[in-house]
């Protein structure tokens, strides 16, 4: 069926207007009612953050993403985009968007009483009718609802005090759309006072002359806590004309986090060499934001964001990359000194308290890397007897080796600390399977054990333990240090 092009055509399909917010509303009951999935891509929120969204809208309420930096608030935002119509017709060529039965503005008014049935109609798609703007001091009222342009009254002939005059900012041109402010509370007190008449009466002043605009607009917005409670950030008026105020959080769980950073890290590098990521690479660069999180030398008002896990998983697949190109590896395998290598994706990331600024980024980030994989070694070797590899440093074994040596090295190496290769078999691998792999698993059960101070490592001595010297017999020999309780 051929689209109406004028007005005229377009009454006869006997097309009804429907607000933003209405038809928002329609289209998330249809979606709930098919089962659908509201916000495909979003993982975590579906029992806290989501339900709240799905009633704020249907109850066409304005509303604010609260949350600290990396909580997929902008991309909730941007998502809201699926709940709009294919297309919506516009008075073509109208600045705002303007319904064709019910136009706006001046200018439109004026065109449909001189053409009538005959004015022509374009149409809008859902990404056209998505306006996001980041908040920050420097904006004006004029780069949101509008001001007066001089050129414009020069050019038609009108006075100043014409509403033909107005060149309309960002608000005005998502009419019929949804119009985004991240980090709300960083826009000056003015252009606040210019978004709240606007939701609630319709009305502006630009420059002193009276605008009426009862746009048919759905506002979010999105900021930090700290900044949206603290005083004089936002004014109270527009806080009170705000809907809904909606919390977003980071993965609850480790299992969430693992799937947001496998879907958003950049794991597919179509290189030459296949990629395998082990499994306990994963879960250790996820836990090291868990850890971050947690630790109280990271500020906590800050936050550490989901990103961090995500870059960091890019470059321990890169340094890994390195490596096997330069040894001529057949796969490219990441192992844990990898994860020492992204560092720099890290320590950008950790917003630190004054004890950690003390102690320094890179010390704390090394800290955090440690107390992730001593807590992804304790999920796989908690019932696993590794006394025999302890034993073997602990009789003076010593192993000593570069962070980019090649895995078939590092896998011989291993061969000779007894039983250590065998262990691995709780990370899933079994003996057949590639040296890089297995190297990759032997280096994680020595860090493992070095994470818990089972074995020590330095540069000088590389894996090793603290043993006594050999007593001479005329010697009385030196009272036993207590021995650490073995992992099982």
């Amino acid at each position: 069926m051929q689209k109406p092009k004028t007005l005229g055509e377009l009454k006869k399909s006997h097309y009804r207007s429907v607000s933003i917010k209405d038809e928002m509303r329609a289209n998330l009951l249809r979606k709930l009612a098919a089962g659908e999935a509201i916000f495909p891509g979003i993982i975590g929120f579906d029992d806290t953050v989501t339900p709240q969204i799905v009633n704020a809208i249907l109850s066409k309420h304005n509303f604010i993403l609260l949350g600290l930096r990396g909580q997929a608030k902008s991309r909730i935002l941007r998502a809201l985009g699926s709940l709009l119509d294919a297309e919506i017709p516009i008075v073509a060529g109208c600045e705002i968007n303007d319904d064709p039965l019910q136009p706006l503005c001046r200018a439109c008014h004026e065109r449909l009483q001189e053409m009538g049935d005959a004015t022509p109609i374009d149409y809008l798609e859902p990404e056209q009718r998505y306006i996001e703007k980041l908040a920050t001091p420097d904006v004006t009222i004029a780069d949101i609802i509008g001001d007066l342009d001089p050129i414009k009254a020069a050019r038609g002939g009108h006075t100043l005090a014409s509403e033909l005059t107005i060149h309309y900012g960002l608000l005005p041109r998502a009419n019929r759309g949804i119009f985004a402010i991240n980090e709300l509370p960083d826009l000056s007190g003015k252009i606040q006072v210019g978004l709240f008449n606007i939701m609630q009466e319709g009305d502006v002043q630009i420059k002193g002359y009276p605008v009426r605009l009862p746009l048919d607009v759905a506002l979010v917005f999105t900021a930090n806590p700290e900044d949206y409670t603290a005083r004089g950030k936002i004014i109270t008026p527009l806080k009170d004309r705000i809907g809904s105020e909606i919390r977003t959080h980071y993965p609850a769980t480790l299992d969430h986090g693992l799937a947001i950073t496998a879907q958003e890290a950049w794991t597919e590098r179509q290189g030459e060499k296949p990629l395998v990521i082990p499994q306990f690479i994963r879960e250790i660069i996820e836990a090291i934001a868990f850890e971050a999180r947690a630790d109280k030398r990271v500020d906590k008002r800050s936050g550490v964001s989901q990103r961090m896990p995500i870059t960091c998983l890019e470059n321990t697949i890169s340094s890994a990359e390195c490596r096997a190109l330069k040894h001529r590896e057949a796969t490219i395998v990441p192992r844990p000194s990898d994860i020492y290598a992204s560092m720099p994706s890290l320590t950008g990331k950790l917003e630190l308290e004054y004890e950690g600024e003390l102690r320094g980024a890179d010390t704390v980030a090394r800290e955090v890397i440690r107390q992730a994989i001593a807590k992804v070694f304790r999920k796989h070797f908690d019932n696993v007897p590794l006394q025999s590899v302890v034993q073997w440093f602990e009789l003076g074994g010593t192993l000593r080796y570069s962070p980019n040596s090649s895995s078939e090295e590092l896998f011989q190496q291993f061969k000779k600390i007894q039983n250590l290769l065998e262990k691995t078999q709780s990370l899933g691998l079994k003996a057949k399977d590639d040296p890089a792999l297995l190297a990759a698993g032997g280096e994680f059960l020595l860090e493992g054990l070095y994470a818990l101070k089972r074995i020590s490592r330095n540069e000088e001595l590389g894996y090793h333990t603290e043993h006594r010297p050999t007593e001479r017999p005329d010697e009385e020999p030196a009272p036993m240090a207590p021995r650490r309780r073995p992992l099982n």
